[in-house]
């Protein structure tokens, strides 16, 4: 029986209804893993030994409330999972890095970590799109109050968000008559002591912010259409925005492909691209979602998708 471990929040927290994590782990079930999950902060490495963890072995229930039961509580190495899922949500902070390395010293030690943690490191969610300025409005990462400045004067109508949120958590619109644009900036970059990101509002937003998953390199050929609702500007679902799952239009598939041709490469096994019109918002590489909201939606078995692809990493590994 194979093993894999899932790095992520505390299990109590899942919203298993919609948790993407909770899907992985519910299909990797069914095909006769052995599940375990533990914190990031249950993740140690001591002088002269390998990376462990404190692990819960579980079991999934079926059960909507009482959805999992702990068999037995144990330190184990990482490097004896047969696959080890980083799936803790952001923020991206120095904690998270610090988990990055234990991860990285693990993968030296034989684990297989699942993103790769080095990958992790160098594809901030939001800084990642600057790699592909083809596909990207307008956007500007400074410290600098005058630079948003000079900025919202050329382009009028933009959007302004820290660069460790997620969510949808602490995003602003600023039109024309740039009302509040000073207090927005030192809110976001606390006087200059953050960088945060602005970008050229893109008005197909209400069209929705669609999440284009992209595994092993290979985008689902459906998308989560996030529409935002009343008068909010954001599509994020934790911000209220409406899932509307919609098949993969031809644009949508060369933007994921050229994306996914140059990511997975590098160890990006499951990306979450964020896409408005023609434009990329973000590259979500910690924690993508929104998987089981396009199967539900579609048919499409996302969860079936990303173990095929996590079982064909590891045949190739001999695993």
């Amino acid at each position: 029986m194979k093993n894999i471990l899932f790095v992520a929040d505390p299990l109590d927290h899942f919203k298993i209804y919609k948790d993407t994590t909770f899907s992985m782990m519910r299909e990797a079930q069914r095909r006769g893993y052995r599940i375990a999950a533990c914190l990031p902060q249950d993740i140690q490495w001591k002088s002269g030994g390998v990376v462990t963890a404190t692990v819960q072995q579980i079991t999934l229930t079926g059960d909507a409330k009482d959805w999992y039961r702990i068999d037995i509580t144990e330190a184990k190495a990482l490097k004896d999972f047969d696959a080890v899922l980083m799936r803790k949500d952001p923020p991206f902070d120095a904690e998270y890095i610090y988990a990055t390395h234990l991860l990285e010293q693990a993968e030296r030690e034989g684990a297989h970590v699942v993103n790769k943690p080095r990958a992790l490191r160098d594809h901030p969610e939001k800084l990642a799109i600057m790699e592909f300025p083809q596909f990207v409005t307008p956007t500007l990462v400074t410290r600098s109050a005058q630079a948003v400045r000079d900025f919202h004067a050329e382009h009028g109508d933009i959007i302004l968000k820290p660069l460790d949120g997620m969510g949808g958590m602490g995003i602003f619109r600023v039109k024309q008559d740039a009302l509040n644009l000073g207090s927005i900036v030192e809110t976001l970059n606390k006087d200059g002591a953050e960088t945060i990101m602005v970008q050229r509002f893109v008005p197909e937003i209400s069209q929705g912010d669609k999440r284009i998953l992209i595994i092993a390199g290979e985008p689902a050929p459906f998308v989560l259409a996030r529409i935002p609702q009343g008068t909010e500007v954001r599509g994020n679902l934790a911000a209220g925005g409406k899932g509307v799952a919609q098949p993969l239009t031809p644009r949508n598939r060369e933007i994921a492909e050229t994306v996914g041709r140059a990511l997975a490469p590098r160890g990006l096994l499951l990306i979450g691209l964020d896409v408005i019109g023609d434009s990329v918002t973000e590259i979500n590489v910690t924690s993508p979602t929104c998987f089981q909201e396009i199967t539900e939606q579609t048919g499409f078995d996302v969860p079936a998708m990303f173990i095929d692809a996590l079982e064909a990493t590891l045949r190739q590994q001999g695993r």
